[in-house]
């Protein structure tokens, strides 16, 4: 390669390279930023499908176990509703739920994710609540995931309850 060439090269480096970093900068920002925005410190997760499924993404290492167990005690599963909401009464045992959002987490500290038809509707740190509902059929479950809104592994997850509004 001559002189010349080894010139263009650089200057060319020189040129695209803070243009480069300052697209990754960018990226990198609007990911923080949507992440912030979702209440929650990893990217989404999808809902659990059932107890033990899969944690959450390997970019937060390995997860904690917790020993906790969580339950929907109402509705009960198969009840039939009326009326526009439905009260929810959940079951924690063997850990407490915590306010504050925290990346030091603890197996028996936490929050609660309520799932409704496989779409997360509610972060909780409350074992009561009213959601609005209208005729049909729905799907409930609770997960008790980490102070920092992340599963912990295995997952901590009720059962389905099933139930439906007439």
């Amino acid at each position: 390669m001559n002189g010349t060439m080894t010139r263009r090269i650089a200057a060319t480096s020189r040129i695209h390279a803070p243009t480069r970093i300052a697209a990754t900068s960018r990226i990198a920002a609007v990911l923080i930023a949507t992440t912030i925005a979702a209440g929650c410190a990893t990217a989404p997760t999808p809902p659990p499908s059932a107890p033990g499924s899969p944690g959450a993404s390997a970019s937060l290492g390995p997860r904690p176990s917790s020993n906790a167990t969580v339950r929907v005690v109402q509705p009960a599963s198969g009840a039939t509703i009326s009326g526009t909401s439905v009260h929810i009464v959940i079951d924690l045992q063997g850990a407490k739920i915590v306010s504050a959002t925290t990346t030091a987490i603890r197996p028996d500290e936490g929050h609660l994710h309520l799932y409704v038809d496989n779409s997360l509707v509610s972060m909780n740190y409350g074992l009561a609540q009213d959601i609005p509902v209208h005729p049909g059929t729905y799907v409930l479950r609770v997960e008790f995931v980490a102070a920092d809104h992340a599963p912990f592994s295995p997952r901590v997850v009720s059962s389905d309850v099933f139930f439906t509004v007439k």
